[in-house]
């Protein structure tokens, strides 16, 4: 099995590195603090093509295949994890369903401005009481002539403050449909931003749907449709924030050891310690046996393989080790990784979320095994 990348693919990650270093990482602790994203660095990210990232050409957009799309978002997690959950809820999440379930006519009127970033997308599937079960789905469709109304409460919509376009899933007359609702909707308004412990620069907003009303036509796909367009979406944004997730372990791995270069204790750096190294090497460990999980996940998806269990399975992974690799690291840093003026505590926090946002590892847990159940002829239930 060739496990190395092609030389366009390290052309690409060398470039997602360096925009990461120049760009990113000066200013991480600062766009941390100020929990907003300047729009400045928002553009910069776009003229280099990543909110178009797997988009094709026809579209505007940068065509990546998806290991390359993977190397994209652990290099910008490795400065920034705020900014790449945002590329992801934006491409994996709603560009890319336009694309595998959208009309010609949709995915003319919204992908050339997604990939230019004109507008970006933001994904509204959860609800106060309805996340990973989407049978009690509160929000209601009803036809009304060639028009839909929507009716509903929105939370945890990410990128809610900055969309333009919201991926919004409903119950409908024939099961869950999703729909296509522009910002300037009647009825839709965006609301409160969650504060939140970590990724405090990323947008989480609760979004209203009052009486909101769009075409028919902006439904994407077949009615009925919306509960498989939801699973497919967040099979990619599993993957994408498994990425994610080792952008911020390999960067805490490479700030811890560089930390224990040059902090002396009893005479020696404490990098002599065989405690340290321990920490180290385990981390590194950990960290090298995601990699291979969350590229083995793109190459899944770029051979047209099924991988929806994969992809729970690299998230599941991934929540794990980012949550533990980033506390042993902060463990080597002792009271400086407690504090907010090192990056450790930042990627402590970012790395915490993983457990929750794109569907709980219970659940990603659960669909691991009910794959292996499954084999062995047992149905199992959540």
């Amino acid at each position: 099995m060739d496990f190395a990348l092609s030389e366009e693919q390290r052309m690409f990650r060398d470039m997602f590195r360096n925009f990461a270093a120049k760009e990113l990482a000066p200013r991480a602790d600062e766009i941390d603090h100020a929990e907003t994203m300047p729009p400045e660095i928002v553009r910069k990210a776009v003229d280099q093509g990543f909110f178009g990232a797997t988009l094709p050409e026809d579209c505007y957009g940068a065509a990546l295949d998806h290991v390359s799309y993977v190397l994209l978002l652990e290099n910008l997690a490795t400065a920034c994890a705020s900014l790449a959950v945002s590329v992801a809820a934006h491409v994996s999440l709603v560009a890319m369903s336009i694309l595998e379930f959208g009309t010609d006519a949709q995915k003319e009127e919204w992908l050339p401005p997604m990939a230019a970033g004109e507008v970006i997308g933001a994904f509204a599937l959860t609800e106060p009481d309805a996340g990973t079960d989407t049978r009690v789905l509160e929000t209601r469709a009803r036809y009304d002539g060639d028009e839909v109304i929507l009716d509903g409460v929105k939370t945890w919509v990410t990128n809610g403050e900055q969309a333009g376009l919201f991926l919004v899933f409903a119950r409908g007359p024939q099961g869950m449909d999703a729909y296509l609702v522009p910002r300037d909707a009647p009825g839709l308004t965006v609301g409160y931003r969650e504060p939140t412990l970590g990724l405090r620069s990323a947008y989480f907003n609760t979004v209203y749907l009052e009486g909101c009303r769009v075409p028919q036509a902006n439904r994407l796909g077949a009615p009925g449709d919306g509960e498989k367009i939801a699973r497919r979406a967040e099979d990619r944004m599993s993957i994408a924030l498994a990425a994610i997730g080792l952008g911020l372990a390999e960067s805490s791995v490479d700030v811890a050891a560089q930390y224990a270069t040059e902090r002396v204790q009893f005479g020696v750096p404490i990098g002599q310690k065989q405690a340290i190294q321990n920490y180290i090497a385990n981390a590194h460990a950990e960290t090298e046996a995601l990699r291979y999980l969350v590229y083995r996940a793109a190459w899944l998806v770029d051979q047209g393989e099924n991988f929806s269990v994969d992809a729970s399975l690299v998230k599941t992974f991934a929540a794990r080790m980012a949550r533990s690799v980033t506390n042993w690291m902060l463990q080597v840093l002792g009271g400086y990784g407690f504090m907010e003026d090192y990056p450790m505590a930042r990627k402590y926090r970012d790395a915490r979320v993983l457990g929750i946002i794109g569907g709980p590892t219970e659940w990603h847990t659960f669909r691991v095994a009910q794959a292996i159940f499954a084999a062995k002829d047992m149905a199992i239930a959540p």
